[in-house]
């Protein structure tokens, strides 16, 4: 059954910063188990990973904190996490360290370890291609391999010779090429009737990007609703204390706005959905796998988003328009996070025609998917017996 000539039961870890990481460690995990059933698999990991029985030495919300500013808030203690890891696995080598996304501190990570002698590789490329494009040197420096996710991160580690394999997305896999609305439906308990539409409010999964784009949302929904009297709205939110934070905004900022909260069922909520507001991130790829419209939008801390403006060189942040090469869903950051704006682009996709849109969703799905949960452990073996 095994691929490898380790005579022992080998360690894998492992580090994720967030909940599509943790899906990301859950695939690769179970695929490494079919080759080594003993294995060990430590690290930081989130609620998927620790059912397959992964060691988490930190909880993973450690590493969850996004911007620049926001960072700064909680240096000492992600300093202090780091440095407990490279003591611990330059004491406790493993076979391989698999950094799964969280690149800024995955990266120092693994260039310490790496000098320790432990082979090391980076699951979900750093947006190189979008911003601090040197960092494609610390990247050599400090892994012996990336596993991206996209098609055109290959091309761009192939210009600088750095060792980089194209495993698409596990996410293709996961979901199906369709997702049967009215099922979804029946599956959340929501009774829609032939005339209404349903909108999914998707403010992300985070603290700080909730806080910032849940007023937005309620007050997109009140001016749709009085638009449109036959809209329902479903919250897919990512745990019970994210819940619990959406419902108390809700409650000061919207009461008369009725809404579906939910836990752990965005595929659900997206399928079915008929439009979904959506925040920027990876759920937006999600979102074109299971075909529905969508607007997206993001907001960060005001200082961060001035830094970002300089540094960042894309035409687009949401993954569909990055992979169609062109802006197939509209996209509104920071100041142009408005309702007026949100309502108008939502109500475009209720009531006006999306079989394009769908057409290319679907081929985004196809390019995605090649088995990435395999692949991506193929890949590992491979380097570990090298």
């Amino acid at each position: 059954m095994t691929s490898s000539n380790l005579d022992t039961a080998p360690t894998f870890a492992i580090v994720v910063g967030e909940h599509s990481g943790d899906t990301l460690g859950a695939g690769l995990i179970s695929q490494l188990k079919t080759h080594y059933p003993d294995a060990k698999f430590i690290g930081i990991g989130g609620p998927k990973m620790l059912a397959l029985g992964f060691e988490s030495l930190f909880d993973m919300e450690e590493l969850a904190v996004m911007g620049i500013v926001e960072v700064l808030g909680r240096i000492r203690r992600l300093l202090h996490v780091r440095k407990s890891l490279v003591e611990y696995f330059g004491t406790n080598q493993p076979d391989v360290f698999i950094g799964i996304d969280a690149p800024d501190f995955n990266l120092t990570l693994e260039e310490k370890l790496k000098a320790k002698g432990i082979k090391t590789v980076q699951y979900v490329s750093p947006s190189v291609w979008a911003w601090r494009e040197k960092r494609i040197f610390k990247i050599a420096r400090a892994t012996n391999m990336v596993l991206s996710l996209l098609p055109f991160e290959k091309a761009f580690y192939d210009r600088y010779n750095v060792p980089c394999t194209f495993v698409g997305h596990t996410l293709a896999e996961q979901i199906p090429m369709v997702s049967e609305k009215n099922t979804a439906r029946i599956a959340l308990g929501l009774d829609v009737a032939d005339d209404e539409k349903v909108v999914a409010l998707m403010p992300g999964s985070r603290s700080g990007e909730l806080k910032l784009l849940i007023p937005d949302y309620l007050e997109t929904a009140k001016a749709l609703l009085k638009n449109h009297k036959n809209i329902q709205f479903v919250v897919p939110m990512i745990s019970q204390d994210k819940a619990d934070m959406f419902n108390a905004l809700h409650q000061s900022l919207a009461p008369e706005v009725n809404v579906h909260v939910v836990v752990g069922q965005t595929h659900q909520a997206m399928a079915a959905s008929d439009c979904l507001l959506i925040a920027s991130g990876t759920v937006t790829l999600e979102a074109a796998l299971v075909k529905r419209p969508m607007v997206v939008c993001y907001k960060v801390n005001g200082l961060t988003w001035q830094i970002a403006k300089r540094m960042v060189k894309l035409k687009w942040v949401s993954l569909p328009n990055l992979l169609a090469n062109e802006e197939i869903v509209p996209e509104f950051l920071q100041h142009d996070v408005k309702v007026e704006h949100l309502t108008k682009a939502i109500e475009e996709r209720l009531f006006e025609d999306q079989s394009q849109l769908m057409a290319r969703f679907e081929s985004i799905h196809h390019e995605l998917k090649q088995n990435a949960d395999e692949k991506s452990a193929q890949a590992i073996i491979a380097l570990m017996n090298r």
